[in-house]
């Protein structure tokens, strides 16, 4: 039986300039970076290093060339915060692109966009 979500596979072009917007620019950790040796290497990200679920970057270029049958576009992920406000004034400070602050029926969202232009959503929720 599936129990939890544990990791999310994240296929970007440059897999350095992703990580260092996600560690830098969004507060993320580095769980892990492994090289199998051949060509293929994934890096492991997460909000903190004790984060049930973490994304995993792998190069979409060579994962393409090795599944073509799979889908390599972004996820559509919906973080969450306690601390919304906080975290949308630490982001509009730094040159990313960022939605409004928005009002829904579930809570105040806002997205931004990682450096290849794929985007991500950010929730509050008291946790």
């Amino acid at each position: 039986m599936i129990q939890k979500l544990g990791q999310v596979m994240v296929y970007v072009s440059d897999q350095e300039m992703v990580k260092k917007f996600w560690v830098e620019d969004i507060g993320f950790s580095v769980i892990s970076e492994e090289d199998n040796g051949q060509g293929m290497r994934w890096i492991e990200i997460a909000p903190s290093d004790d984060s049930e679920t973490s994304m995993i970057l792998h190069d979409k270029e060579l994962i393409s060339q090795m599944q073509p049958e799979l889908n390599v576009g972004t996820p559509s992920l919906m973080f969450v915060t306690d601390k919304l406000d906080e975290l949308y004034e630490k982001l509009s400070t730094k040159q990313l692109t960022i939605g409004e602050l928005v009002s829904m029926p579930s809570g105040r969202v806002f997205n931004f966009a990682d450096p290849e232009g794929n985007y991500f959503a950010v929730m509050e929720k008291d946790i």
